[in-house]
């Protein structure tokens, strides 16, 4: 087998030495910016629309119908997120996570664009085939280049990535949402465009930076897998999204759950046929760490999604935030998920255990959510923020351990497949969890409401109305009708919360469940006869000369990267 090693120069640092018989510590970050673009650009994507799909909704009188905008990008993310792993073990990395940077730089154009929720929706999905490739495969192209047990030391830049991010997006949706227009095109608007220059960017230094070699594996493409897979997530969405209006138990809503059951019978019988060349080998669920690890990733994506989605609508029509100061009111849960990522990252590289993370991640997440379904309209700010930064620690200490966990315990041949798989799961949980936590959000806000107004003796003036598709004007109401409305809404919102406390509950019993697997201190290259090495951006005055003789003892780098 051989092994690319690395003579360090003279004087080189430590940290500059061979990486456990893999590239060097320089060489390592000669590829990381173009992976840490791609992250930030899916990263900022998944933050920035919390602050300002509010204003969205109301501008395009489709508040209540928000639902889709969003399932509408995870469900074509989740479909596409398979396909790509699938793909990038056959075609290379490389050229897979370009073509996905591209696709979602197209769909962000054609979003900002939209006129309508519905034209929002369906450009959002084609955004969303695009994100469904970016994050996952730079992932597996870390878990290409970097050993489970020295990924800790790396991971330190891939949370500055996600905490910039995390902390940016709300702020940045919120800032363009608080503007009416900018260079004459509507705020919001631009929440969309600022994707292209950053894409645009992401594209140039991935084509020329990152250089993987890849030894292709011909394949079948198991489309009728993902086909079969669309028959059966987009009649649950849609009944998850329409239940409050057909009723849950109408004859659409049976017609959807025996669709999406015949769906999901025809995807199982086609992914045994494909065996090996499924989009999800059924073989790799005999692995425990692997099936475990997938329930739990379900789990925490219906928590996930259903919790921090309702944060910045609590902050703006409960607390009357305005978009920006809902983003800057998030800060706290981002630092404090940089902060647990980075933890659980250094704990478990330095050691090698990573077990007890996702248990404490996930008490500290049920914690949260806990504590939020007891705020109302009159809680502090300072104690909702606190309430959300113990959400942002547990979502810290859970999220990329898991992936890592994951990694570690499959066939490094199955690199691409495993780490899609996490991403897959828990968009699958997202998707349904959005869709089925905003669809009872809204129908319970139009319960509560006019519940509160009769309790407090008030009625609408006649002619008037108020409609949860439309906000905006809900501070400029007086203050006796103004209150009944805000508590209907956040009784609702509570009720969101203690839903998703309920469910990430299974996700502790799920985490308690995990097995604990030594993480390898080789990359998965290593151990499937692959050489992959990193080419910095051509200069005149470094050299970089690999001479492999097929001994890895004779494999030498000169050069400044050594």
């Amino acid at each position: 087998m051989d092994n690319l090693m690395a003579s360090p120069t003279p004087g080189a640092a430590t940290a500059q030495t061979a990486v456990s018989r893999g590239l060097s510590h320089r060489q390592i970050l000669t590829v990381l910016p173009g992976l840490l673009l791609g992250i930030f650009l899916a990263a900022l994507d998944q933050t920035v629309m919390s602050t300002a799909i509010r204003t969205i909704g109301d501008d395009l009188n489709g508040l209540s119908i928000q639902a889709w905008v969003t399932t509408a990008f995870l469900v074509t993310a989740t479909i596409a997120t398979p396909v790509y792993g699938k793909l990038s073990d056959i075609y290379g990395r490389k050229p897979l996570f370009m073509i996905a940077i591209a696709v979602f730089i197209v769909g962000s154009v054609l979003c900002g664009l939209a006129n309508s929720m519905y034209m929002l929706a369906g450009f959002r999905a084609l955004q969303g085939v695009g994100a469904g490739g970016v994050l996952p495969l730079a992932f597996a192209i870390v878990g290409d280049l970097i050993p489970p047990r020295d990924r800790g030391r790396y991971q330190g830049y891939i949370v500055a990535v996600f905490g910039t991010a995390s902390v940016l997006g709300p702020v940045t949706g919120g800032f363009f949402a608080g503007q009416p227009t900018i260079l004459g095109i509507s705020g919001w608007r631009w929440i969309f465009y600022i994707n292209v220059p950053l894409g645009i960017l992401a594209l140039y230094v991935v084509l020329r930076v990152l250089k993987i070699d890849h030894r292709r594996r011909d394949q079948r493409i198991d489309w009728w897998g993902a086909a079969s897979l669309v028959f059966a997530l987009v009649p649950w969405l849609v009944i998850a999204e329409q239940g409050r209006t057909w009723g849950w138990q109408s004859g659409g809503a049976y017609g959807c759950y025996l669709l999406g059951a015949v769906g999901l019978v025809a995807f199982l019988r086609v992914e045994i046929r494909m065996g090996d060349e499924a989009l999800l080998p059924l073989r790799m669920f005999r692995e425990s760490m692997f099936s475990l690890g997938s329930a739990h990733s379900i789990i925490f994506g219906l928590g996930l999604y259903g919790g921090t989605f309702t944060f910045p609508l609590y902050l703006q029509i409960v607390k009357g935030a305005s978009p920006t100061e809902a983003g800057l009111l998030m800060v706290p849960l981002a630092l404090a998920q940089a902060f647990g990522s980075v933890l659980a990252g250094q704990v478990a590289s330095r050691t090698g255990h990573y077990k007890i993370f996702p248990i404490a991640g996930s008490v500290l997440l049920v914690l949260g959510l806990a504590l939020l379904a007891g705020v109302g309209a009159d809680t502090p700010l300072w104690e909702s923020a606190l309430y959300m930064a113990i959400f942002g620690a547990g979502l810290g200490l859970s999220l990329q351990i898991v992936i890592t966990a994951m990694q570690n315990a499959v066939d490094p041949r199955d690199m691409g497949v495993a780490t899609s798989a996490v991403t897959f799961f828990r968009q699958i949980g997202g998707t349904l969890g959005t869709a089925l936590f905003l669809s009872i959000l809204f129908a319970q806000a139009a319960t509560n409401i006019p519940h509160e107004l009769s309790k407090s003796g008030v009625s609408l003036p006649p002619g008037s109305a108020f409609s949860v598709d439309d906000t905006s004007g809900l501070r400029s109401l007086p203050a006796t009708l103004r209150n009944p409305i805000i508590t209907g809404f956040s009784d609702a919102i509570s009720l969101i919360f203690a839903l998703g406390a309920c469910i990430l509950v299974i996700g502790l019993v799920l985490s308690i469940m995990l097995p604990e697997i030594p993480l390898r201190t080789h990359t998965g290259p290593q151990s499937s006869d692959q050489t992959i090495r990193a080419e910095p951006t051509p200069d005149p005055g470094l050299t970089n000369t690999f001479e492999d003789s097929g001994d890895a003892s004779k494999t030498s780098i000169a050069g400044p990267l050594a």
